[in-house]
């Protein structure tokens, strides 16, 4: 997975934890861009990831965004802020080197490696399975979102410049397009036609924001369905995981994520496009959580504008899916050559799910903001 054998991996684990000190390391997750492991040590649980230097090319800039978090976020639990209504909440810790006391160690092979606490007693999922466990969803984000309102923008590098700007990765496609990238199968020629026939909703969130009407937010970047983590007992969310993409951005970058992740019950792994939809129910859920938390911090163009942005993001996540195919898998692991194709099947079907309940999504956002926007709360402290 990693590329390194197995003695190589543990010397990396034992760069943070020390020599010998390493008593089991197994792959974690499914991600789909670093590689990572669950190290066991000293009886304690930690994750140890190599962070995809192709994807993420300034590494340096993820672990100062990283550090920046942290350090914020443990300020604000450390006073136990009334936002968080005694429930249990958590933020990795990052552990440093043993010889050099850094966050990060570069292995001998060239591998960008971290090592982070194991938020234990949780699990994350990948289909929601229960209405309250999407409300549970939505209030993490939410909670997310109160917790660092306050982490000034300009602390934060952008790590990923680009990363959710949709007219960038309109042109992406069209240069993959260009260059004269695979597209002769009836799959790609509907993805391709889909793309056209939806250009004009692409530059909408951007210009809102070269306008001044979105504020720039520390956002989490990546708050789809698996990242949020849930007691085993109570069923809460308790963190939030995978902060690479951290980072100055629109909430509704991660609004429209979560609720796209979160809303289609399949999954976006799922082979049975016929059945792919949008679950308004749940998106009822997630919305009621999330603005509970956060509802109180947005403006009213920032909550007028959820809908669209669960469709944009849908769309900009099948956009960029089969732009990879077209380039031939070189972003995305894929288990087969037709695997970003078909993952961006699922995000088109669910793109048009949707747009077919763009109205009774609109309703369902206003029934729910009038009291957060009638009452606003302050950032947590």
């Amino acid at each position: 997975m990693s590329g390194l054998d197995d003695s190589r991996l543990r010397r990396v684990a034992e760069a943070f934890h020390g020599e010998g000190q390493i008593t089991g390391i197994t792959p974690l997750g499914s991600g789909n861009v670093n590689d990572t492991y669950l190290v066991e040590s000293g009886g304690s649980l930690s994750v140890l990831q190599r962070i995809n230097t192709a994807v993420f090319t300034q590494p340096e800039l993820v672990m100062h965004n990283l550090q920046q978090l942290s350090q914020h976020m443990q300020e604000k639990l450390q006073r136990k802020p009334p936002a968080l209504h005694n429930r249990r909440w958590e933020h990795p810790r990052l552990i440093c080197t043993q010889s050099s006391d850094q966050s990060w160690h570069c292995c001998e092979a060239g591998g960008f490696w971290r090592s982070l606490s194991f938020i234990t007693q949780a699990e994350s999922v990948d289909v929601i399975q229960t209405a309250d466990q999407a409300r549970e969803l939505g209030s993490g984000l939410g909670l997310f979102h109160a917790l660092i309102s306050d982490l000034p923008v300009d602390s934060l590098a952008d790590t990923l410049e680009g990363f959710h700007i949709t007219p960038l990765y309109l042109e992406a496609y069209r240069n993959a397009l260009a260059s004269g990238a695979r597209q002769g199968s009836d799959a790609s020629r509907f993805c391709m036609a889909f793309i056209h026939e939806r250009e004009g909703l692409v530059p909408l969130l951007e210009e809102a924001k070269q306008r001044g009407e979105l504020p720039l937010r520390p956002i989490h970047g990546d708050p789809k369905i698996n990242n949020v983590m849930l007691d085993r007992s109570s069923g809460r969310a308790v963190a939030l995981i995978d902060l690479d993409t951290v980072k100055p951005g629109l909430v509704h970058y991660d609004i429209g994520d979560c609720l796209r992740s979160c809303c289609n019950r399949l999954g976006e792994e799922t082979t049975a496009l016929d059945a792919v939809r949008f679950d308004l129910d749940l998106a009822q859920a997630i919305l009621e959580g999330y603005l509970a938390e956060a509802g109180g911090l947005l403006t009213p163009l920032e909550l007028q504008l959820i809908p669209d942005a669960a469709r944009l993001i849908s769309f900009e996540l099948g956009l960029r899916f089969f732009t990879d195919h077209l380039n031939g898998n070189v972003y995305f692991k894929a288990q087969h050559p037709e695997h970003n194709l078909q993952r961006a099947l699922v995000q088109f079907r669910l793109t048009a799910s949707i747009e077919a309940q763009m109205e009774p999504l609109r309703r369902l956002v206003q029934r729910l903001t009038p009291a957060q926007a009638a009452a606003p709360r302050r950032a947590a402290t």
